[in-house]
């Protein structure tokens, strides 16, 4: 159970101690658990929230009183994950943005990868990453919601593995090292795709491993993209793989419950 203190010392904002590099290399296994429990508790603050709102305002139609109330929800879960994961993954993915738009060669484009400053791009890239994912779950319908609340984070968790184990890490050293130094990427990855692909089965049904496929697609796509143009991946690019997965699958999730909105949930609690 190391690695997954460690995992969850390392994702989250909860107060458990990494212990060393070692630590950090065992938690890969972990990430689609902590991926979970994050779900777990946007999950809970979108059923609070909504159950808040009924309680206030007189019932079940107050969610859908006013197009400001779905969007004020979105945002709270977004700015809740944020705060869950001390921005770790969204700080990456500004830092990518930067990097791999402003950059004009594979040198330059890691010395802004290491500047702590952010940029015009990096900046646009977060305010289009935090707008979209408010406006996806607010579109959600209530039938669905609470259930791609819960496994997106984790299939992005998973997703992230898949890139540590396929691309050539660029640095010596860096917050992302430990986890490509210590090899076994290819067992994390498949233990991580089995948890996943159960966990995502049974919470959003079968039609929610479209999602799965999705976001494997969308992390190897930035992978690619980054080792193009760096020669390899870093840490940084990790956390944009976990941010763009994320939002892609929100949007996906959107278009594949437009004609059924319990169609990401399983039947047993459709239209919770």
């Amino acid at each position: 159970m190391a690695g997954l203190r460690a995992a969850i010392g390392f994702l989250t904002v909860l107060p458990v101690r990494v212990r060393g590099e070692d630590g950090l290399a065992a938690s890969r296994m972990w990430f689609p658990f902590v991926g979970l429990l994050l779900g777990g508790l946007l999950a809970a603050a979108d059923v609070l929230l909504r159950t808040g709102i009924r309680a206030g305002q007189g019932g079940p139609a107050a969610l859908h009183g006013g197009p400001l109330i779905p969007l004020l929800l979105g945002t709270i879960l977004v700015a809740l994950l944020a705060v869950l994961t001390r921005g770790l993954h969204l700080d990456g993915f500004m830092d990518t943005c930067d990097a791999l738009l402003g950059g004009f060669d594979p040198r330059r484009r890691l010395d802004i990868l290491r500047d702590p400053h952010v940029g015009a791009f990096g900046m646009a890239g977060a305010v289009c990453l935090l707008l979209s994912k408010a406006i996806t779950i607010g579109s959600l319908p209530v039938g669905s919601r609470t259930w791609v609340m819960l496994v997106v984070p984790c299939i992005s968790r998973w997703a992230v593995l898949l890139v540590m184990g396929r691309f050539p890490y660029v640095r010596s050293e860096g917050l992302g090292a430990p986890f490509v130094r210590a090899g076994g990427a290819a067992r994390a990855t498949i233990v991580g795709l089995a948890v996943t692909g159960a966990a995502v089965a049974a919470l959003a049904g079968s039609l929610g491993l479209v999602l799965v496929a999705a976001g494997a697609l969308v992390a190897l796509g930035v992978g690619a993209w980054a080792t193009r143009l760096l020669g390899g991946v870093t840490g940084d690019i990790f956390g944009a793989v976990v941010e763009s997965t994320e939002v892609i699958m929100l949007v996906l999730a959107v278009f594949l419950t437009l004609g059924d909105g319990a169609a990401l949930s399983p039947p047993p609690f459709a239209g919770i």
